[in-house]
């Protein structure tokens, strides 16, 4: 590169145990996409070019979670060779929902999944990225939100902190003026606890949340579970609604449950 020529600054996007889903939100970015491109260098992204190029990246995005033994290699490699790392979504944040196997018997999992299991080498746990290195920032979702994805990258071009809310769902809702299922129908919903991001989707068709962003800042858990049952979740039911996407991260909050 010239001397005159200003730094350009490299992108790498990263799969790890995940969908794509979060991948593809970036790839969905489309017009917003092609003035970054002209910002940045997009030197790997396995989802969009088949001409990876080297590091070191000084952005990248890492979807997916860690299940391997050559996962943990990787995600080391990629840390070092990357000045700002940030994982986008539930699996690179809370492990995804392959942590069920975390409260469960892996071998078992690997039999009913795998035809052919004695193929198969995995670790009994699936973890987020955070778990293994260091991460500068976490964006969560199943998938991430297209709006709090392109906040990040331009919050990384400018130099500062990305501006993403830290409130619950109920904020959301609120905000576009929807009526609270729970109040006004008795729907179970998770949205007094979960991370907006997702413009409240759900309720505002009537249903109540399910977490997919994950636990929000300070989730009142103890309060939460016996709103739930109050609305007619049984204990099986409550358990299920917090072990989907984010099971990982809903599992750590959840107060101790009552002998029957």
């Amino acid at each position: 590169m010239d001397a005159a020529t200003p730094h350009r600054p490299r992108l790498g996007v990263f799969k790890f145990a995940s969908c794509d889903g979060c991948q593809l939100t970036l790839l969905d970015c489309e017009d917003e996409l092609l003035p970054l491109a002209g910002e940045m260098d997009i030197a790997y992204f396995l989802e969009a070019s088949s001409a990876p190029g080297p590091g070191p990246y000084d952005l990248s995005l890492v979807e997916g979670s860690v299940t391997t033994a050559e996962d943990a290699e990787r995600i080391r490699r990629i840390r070092a060779e990357s000045r700002t790392l940030v994982t986008i979504g539930a699996c690179a944040t809370a492990g995804g929902v392959q942590a069920l196997r975390n409260f469960a018997d892996v071998d078992e999992f690997r039999e009913i999944v795998y035809a052919r299991p004695e193929y198969i080498e995995t670790l009994a746990t699936s973890t987020p990225i955070a778990a293994h290195v260091p991460v500068d920032f976490e964006l969560q979702g199943c998938p991430i939100d297209r709006g709090q994805l392109l906040e990040v990258i331009t919050a990384f071009l400018a130099g500062r902190r990305p501006d993403i809310p830290r409130h619950s769902v109920c904020f959301a809702c609120k905000r576009r003026g929807t009526p609270c299922v729970t109040v006004a129908h008795g729907t179970p919903c998770l949205g007094p606890v979960t991370h907006a991001g997702c413009g409240a989707l759900c309720p505002a068709y009537g249903r109540g949340c399910y977490g997919c962003f994950g636990p929000s800042g300070s989730p009142n858990m103890p309060a939460m579970i016996p709103l739930l049952r109050s609305d007619g979740m049984s204990d099986e039911d409550v358990l299920r609604i917090l072990h989907t996407f984010n099971v990982a991260k809903f599992a750590a909050i959840e107060p101790e449950r009552e002998e029957p």
